[in-house]
């Protein structure tokens, strides 16, 4: 694989978040399944791997620095990257960024991983009663510890990187970016690229409704999130499925799945840009993986506008989250 800069990180030129195989999409009963994926993805040279604190109340982190310790690769050969910041209070997300907490967060994700260090340490979102600069500088401490050795920020405004990069340099921001979810476009890409800062999507699939795979509701399993998220309900899945199916139109044109074809135009969008598809299977694993030989070679610009003809944002139906997770969407 094709290796891409992150600030001053390189990294495969795409990564693997593993949220899913420990929450959130349904019944998590194959760890094994799991484990074996990850190693996949570091033998086909997925170099990121991205967990975070509050998946699963840790367990997430203990299943990923499980499979770094037994996948027998040079730990310097990978990139780990974990989270800290997002908090539930009786079903409401909210944020805290206290250098304190920030500090007890990293040793509470140092001892679950089972590792010495994390490679990319993020701020999962900006706490709105907190100083950004606060939490920055006890992220400037982290490293200088060796305890971390780059800060990343997701989920965060133009406003809150500049404030961020000022007190240390912030290497990654880690966003939701596809073809249904545009937001960052207008203000936060263009501060990112001025600053050197690189892109992370996260749910560069729209949490695999562009893969075409999920075709009603009733596919979910009874525990999955996406059945709590508006654009999977009602009258917006089924205008959100008329996009799906003109991506799917064109994807077999070119011999290639719906999914891959999404994943290729969020890779095709520059060298800072490293989406992070999730899986816990190998085969979606290296399915994923295939997109990026498509992005480099196979998609012209008069594809590209193709692809954004057939899944317009205006077109996009429902917000991202319901109220209980927008509030700390983003600041």
């Amino acid at each position: 694989m094709i290796t891409k800069k992150l600030g001053a990180l390189e990294v495969g030129a795409q990564g693997l978040g593993c949220m899913g195989m420990s929450q959130a999409y349904g019944v998590r009963d194959n760890e094994a399944e799991s484990i074996a994926t990850i190693h996949r993805a570091l033998e086909l040279g997925v170099t990121l791997l991205d967990t975070a604190n509050v998946y699963a109340d840790g367990v997430n982190e203990e299943l990923v620095g499980r499979a770094i310790r037994e996948s027998g690769v040079n730990r310097d050969d990978i990139v780990l990257a974990t989270k800290f910041g997002i908090v539930w209070t009786d079903g409401q997300m909210s944020a805290r960024g206290g250098a304190a907490y920030v500090k007890e967060c990293c040793e509470a994700s140092l001892r679950r991983l089972g590792l010495d260090h994390i490679d990319l340490y993020y701020q999962h979102r900006v706490d709105p009663d907190t100083p950004v600069e606060e939490t920055w500088g006890a992220l400037a401490e982290l490293v200088e510890e060796g305890k971390i050795r780059y800060a990343g920020i997701s989920e965060a405004s133009a406003e809150s990187i500049r404030r961020a990069h000022a007190v240390h340099p912030v290497t990654a921001l880690q966003s939701e970016w596809s073809l249904w979810t545009r937001g960052i476009e207008d203000e936060v890409l263009p501060t990112c690229r001025e600053l050197g800062i690189g892109i992370v999507p996260f749910s560069p699939l729209g949490r695999g409704f562009l893969t075409g795979q999920v075709t009603s509701v009733q596919d979910l399993p009874e525990d999955d999130m996406r059945r709590r998220l508006p654009r999977f309900a009602g009258e917006n899945f089924d205008k959100n499925l008329a996009i799906v199916e003109a991506l799917r139109a064109l994807a077999e044109e070119k011999g290639v799945t719906a999914g891959q074809l999404a994943l290729a135009w969020v890779q095709h969008h520059g060298d800072d840009v490293v989406p992070i598809p999730g899986t816990k299977r190998r085969r979606y694993l290296e399915e994923n993986v295939a997109s990026v030989e498509i992005a480099l070679n196979s998609l012209s610009e008069s594809d590209l506008k193709a692809i954004e003809d057939a899944a317009p944002a205006s077109a996009v139906a429902g917000a991202r989250y319901p109220e209980s997770l927008s509030r700390a969407a983003g600041k």
